[in-house]
């Protein structure tokens, strides 16, 4: 029981606990894609690249504020005046 109970306290705070690193490409992504950059362009940065393994760049990608910050940006795309005009 004790250690049914230890194990769960040490997954909750695992949970809990955030990458500082992580923390900080997630920064630089909602930033870049703010900036007006594509998220898959931003995401193949040496940047991103030399800190995150694969997985946690999924992560990344599944962060909800990296989610907003695409949704936001795809939103004032499709607001701007010359959406659908031909050149």
């Amino acid at each position: 029981m004790a250690s049914s109970m230890s194990d769960r306290l040490r997954q909750l705070f695992e949970q809990m606990a955030t990458d500082p690193v992580e923390e900080r490409v997630v920064e630089y992504v909602i930033r870049e894609v703010h900036n007006g950059r594509r998220l898959m362009e931003v995401i193949n940065d040496p940047y991103v690249r030399n800190r995150l393994s694969d997985e946690k760049v999924q992560s990344v990608l599944e962060n909800p504020e990296v989610v907003d910050a695409l949704e936001q940006e795809i939103h004032t795309a499709f607001q701007a005046p010359d959406i659908g005009r031909s050149n």
